[in-house]
């Protein structure tokens, strides 16, 4: 289920745009349903283009269906990302702007075919795969390229070189974002190891939300209004959140400054009243658990920072990490 958060300051700068632009959950549970009992290897591209273009009519299912395959078909490449830091850019010669162009279009199908085939890639392969489809089901696509917050390290910094890659799909006339790399699961650094799971929450996910883990290089792709410094300032939020239907509307900042917060109020929207919420500070690393108190819809708690708190706040619903922030000093 999507959902819209006010996390940041950027909501309320920017509330006509949402209320004009607000996202209606849809349901894509058939789609998916079929989509699951197609084969999980094609050798061609062609033949799953066919089959979508023969299931599916609608852009928004067609896109669905790709993304819906792709994200559960293909698994990261953890050897190849963790290799690939050490390897130089690929170097070609051309004569001419068409030739360029030619060599990175086929570059680009290279990328889509072997993640078809191999069935694994990096998400230079997930976009691909995910352009090429969307083409042969008469979809207009783009691979978007940017800066990802992955790490709680990476809270308070600025968008740095491009390190990531993800798509954006045309339906009816309106730019989509799509996230079919990390749709398909997650990678467990430490054991360097791939955890495939779906999480639908990486599907026409609402500009605002998407911009606090992703952005993109050329700003237009945004789709939105968020600064710099403002993804920078974001929590890091993982992918529990993103697919969830609670909404963290408290606080609005990602870093707590301890000579400005000792206590710091959360509010979360849509809070089951049989989920649990814990939080971590990484300096102590003991669970604790607030106070809550039920307002309507709306679940409050206060968090006490201890003035040697620095580090890292975690929160927890019911025992799986939802967002980081950052405690300096």
């Amino acid at each position: 289920m999507k959902k819209i958060q006010s996390t940041l300051r950027i909501i309320f700068l920017t509330i006509l745009f949402l209320l004009t632009n607000t996202l209606v959950a849809q349901d894509y549970s058939q789609v998916d349903q079929i989509v699951s009992k197609y084969p999980k290897s094609y050798s061609k591209a062609e033949d799953l283009a066919d089959k979508i273009n023969i299931d599916f009519t609608k852009e928004e299912e067609k896109a669905r269906a790709i993304f819906y395959w792709i994200a559960t078909n293909v698994k990261y490449d953890v050897k190849a990302y963790f290799s690939q830091r050490n390897d130089r850019p690929v170097a070609y010669s051309f004569k001419s702007q068409e030739e360029k162009l030619a060599k990175q279009r086929q570059f680009k199908l290279d990328f889509a075919l072997n993640a078809l085939k191999s069935k694994k890639a990096v998400c230079q392969g997930y976009t691909a795969l995910f352009d090429h489809l969307a083409a042969l089901t008469n979809l207009e696509s783009v691979t978007v390229t940017g800066t990802s917050k992955t790490n709680p390290t990476q809270i308070g910094k600025l968008p740095r070189a491009s390190d990531h890659a993800w798509n954006a799909v045309k339906i009816n006339g309106e730019w989509k974002l799509v996230e079919p790399t990390w749709a398909s699961g997650v990678v467990d650094g430490a054991k360097r190891i791939f955890i495939p799971k779906f999480n639908d929450g990486y599907f026409f996910t609402p500009p605002h939300i998407f911009a606090f883990t992703h952005f993109p290089d050329d700003k237009k792709w945004l789709l939105g209004n968020l600064t710099e410094q403002q993804f920078a300032e974001s929590p890091l939020y993982y992918g529990e959140y993103i697919q969830a239907s609670y909404t963290i509307l408290s606080p609005n900042t990602g870093i707590f400054d301890l000579k400005k917060f000792n206590v710091v109020p959360f509010k979360i929207e849509n809070l089951n009243p049989e989920d649990q919420v814990t939080y971590v500070f990484s300096r102590f690393k003991k669970v604790e658990l607030p106070v809550l108190k039920r307002n309507g819809k709306n679940t409050e708690f206060n968090i006490q920072l201890p003035s040697n708190a620095t580090g890292y706040l975690t929160i927890y619903i019911n025992n799986k990490g939802i967002a980081v922030y950052k405690i300096i000093r």
